[in-house]
C-alpha cells in the first residue's frame, strides 16, 4: 500500500520523465539546426527512453491501485552554445533523475514498502548505465573536438542508434 507521501513522489518522478523526455527533444532540435543528425538521434533515442520511464511509473502507480496524476511543466532549455555543451547538460540532468530516484528509494525504504522497492531496483540500475552513456560521449567529444573527421564520424556512429523497449 502507498502512502499518500510515496505516491505523490511516484507521480512527481513520472511526471519528471516526461520532461525529460521534452527535454532531450529540446537538445534533438538544437542539433538538427547545426545539421548534427546522429546526436539528433541521440537525443531523440534518450526522449523515447523517457518516455518509456515515464510509462513504467505510470503503469506501477495503476497496478498498486492508484491514480497517476499527469501535470504540466516548465518549457526546457533550447539554446545551447555547442553540441559538448549539450551533452554537459544530459550529464547534469540524468544526475537530478538519479538524485530523485534514490530520494524515491528511501521514501519506499523508510515506508518499507516492498513493492516499490523492488520496482525502483531497475530504474536504478538504468540511471547507472543512463550516467555512464552519456559520460563516455562528453569524453570522446573533448578529445576529438578540434578534428571535423572524428566529430563527422561520431556523428554518423550516433545516427545508428535505436531504442528497444527492455524486457523488465
Amino acid at each position: 500500500m502507498l502512502s499518500e507521501t510515496l505516491h505523490n513522489a511516484l507521480n512527481d518522478q513520472m511526471n519528471f520523465e516526461f520532461y525529460s523526455a521534452h527535454t532531450y527533444l529540446a537538445m534533438a532540435a538544437y542539433c538538427t539546426s547545426e545539421n548534427y543528425d546522429g546526436f539528433a538521434n541521440f537525443f531523440l533515442v534518450q526522449a523515447e527512453e523517457e518516455r518509456f520511464h515515464a510509462m513504467k511509473l505510470y503503469n506501477f502507480i495503476n497496478d498498486m491501485g492508484y491514480r497517476a496524476t499527469i501535470q504540466g511543466f516548465e518549457s526546457p532549455e533550447n539554446d545551447f552554445s555547442s553540441v559538448l555543451e549539450s551533452f554537459k547538460i544530459a550529464l547534469l540532468h540524468e544526475k537530478e533523475v538519479t538524485r530523485r530516484i534514490y530520494e524515491l528509494s528511501d521514501i519506499a525504504l523508510d515506508e518499507r514498502e516492498h513493492a516499490t522497492m523492488a520496482f525502483l531496483k531497475w530504474f536504478i540500475d538504468e540511471q547507472v548505465e543512463e550516467e555512464a552513456t552519456i559520460d563516455t560521449l562528453i569524453h570522446k567529444f573533448e578529445r576529438i573536438v578540434n578534428d571535423s573527421n572524428a566529430i563527422f564520424m561520431l556523428d554518423a556512429e550516433l545516427a545508428g542508434r535505436t531504442f528497444t523497449a527492455p524486457e523488465v
